[in-house]
């Protein structure tokens, strides 16, 4: 359902067909039960008799928003309705006093901490709050560089040395000219460790692809092919470089209803797992301003666990998005609550990297 459905979804219904889906969806989320025309004439605000709710109910089954799981079993929200339900009637109220004063102690507290570990710190702390399973998913090189050093191998190989400031070491083997002598290497180094250390891995790239005009005034031609050669290896593979977190699994197995529950979860892990497609969040996060909310299939890396995501991004201090926090978890999750603790775990981050 697209937003111009989800507009006209919502306009095509009256205000009773509204209040019935709300309570619909609210005891769908509540319990995960299938709610019935009796027991929602005692829980809606309004006075309506169970012949009339069948009837707003048959309205909103033949839209596609509630269906039967069961011949003589009450209603539930279909995706459709969840949409509906999540993008014009659902009240995000505030972060609780509690909750929040949690997320800065453990994440605003971190002080000179790694980047690595505040990310960790979140994925965590977000889980334990939503009793679901807490995701984060960043660029790697999202730390600061601390050195860097060039150790020559076999002719025309040589092996760039990264040390960040959270002294993770990564080693990248780039292509040389053959016969290029050691202090093509050092002078390499040294130009690099003057003037991109600090920088993310990004900024570095960026910087140095701006800069090189100027270098090529101040270095030698050799010294030059070896920086030129780094940069086309860490421009090369950066867009596939991400990092994933994912704290708090075993949540997922708590209060399943049906062995169908279960081979849902069993799928998501394996989705987890795989990581093949969830890469994509942060491209998709890195369209939007704010949270983002996938149920289901609208996200293809759930469409078989049938599993929702919200996701906030937060950004470095250049304002780019570096990374996406948030929540995976049944559809049947906690929005309301959800929603605001994920956005304020997101801004919390991009203020630590900022």
């Amino acid at each position: 359902m697209n937003i111009s459905d989800q507009i006209s979804g919502l306009s095509s219904l009256d205000t009773r067909s509204r209040t019935v889906l709300r309570q619909i969806v609210e005891s769908y989320l509540s319990t995960g039960d299938p709610v019935g025309s009796r027991n929602l004439a005692r829980a809606l605000p309004m006075t309506l008799s169970p012949a009339s709710i069948r009837n707003v109910m048959s309205d909103l089954e033949q839209l596609g928003l509630i269906y039967a799981p069961h011949t003589s079993a009450g209603r539930m929200p279909t995706q459709s309705g969840l949409r509906l339900f999540v993008d014009g009637l659902l009240e995000v109220g505030d972060l609780a006093d509690d909750e929040r004063r949690k997320i800065e102690a453990q994440i605003g507290g971190q002080g000179q901490s790694s980047v690595d570990h505040v990310l960790n710190e979140a994925s965590e702390l977000i889980s334990g709050l939503s009793h679901c399973a807490g995701v984060v998913l960043t660029e790697k090189q999202s730390t600061a560089l601390k050195h860097i050093e060039f150790v020559p191998l076999e002719p025309g190989k040589a092996l760039a040395v990264l040390v960040g400031e959270d002294q993770n070491v990564e080693n990248r083997v780039i292509d040389l000219p053959k016969g290029l002598p050691t202090s093509a290497l050092i002078e390499a180094a040294n130009y690099l460790n003057a003037n991109i250390l600090g920088m993310t891995m990004s900024q570095a790239t960026k910087h140095l692809e701006k800069e090189m005009t100027v270098a090529r005034a101040e270095l030698d031609g050799l010294a030059q092919k070896v920086i030129e050669a780094g940069l086309a290896e860490w421009s090369g593979d950066l867009g596939d470089r991400k990092s994933l977190i994912v704290r708090g699994q075993s949540n997922l197995l708590k209060d399943l209803h049906a062995t169908e529950d279960l081979d849902r979860i069993r799928l998501l892990f394996d989705d987890i797992e795989s990581k093949s497609d969830l890469v994509q969040i942060l491209d998709l996060a890195d369209q939007a301003d704010g949270v983002r909310i996938f149920i289901g299939s609208e996200n293809k890396l759930f469409s078989l666990s049938g599993s929702s995501l919200i996701v906030a991004p937060f950004n470095d201090d250049t304002r780019k998005t570096v990374g996406v926090v948030g929540v995976i978890g049944p559809t049947r999750l906690n929005y309301a609550r959800i929603i605001p603790m994920v956005d304020y775990t997101a801004r919390l981050i991009s203020k630590l990297l900022t």
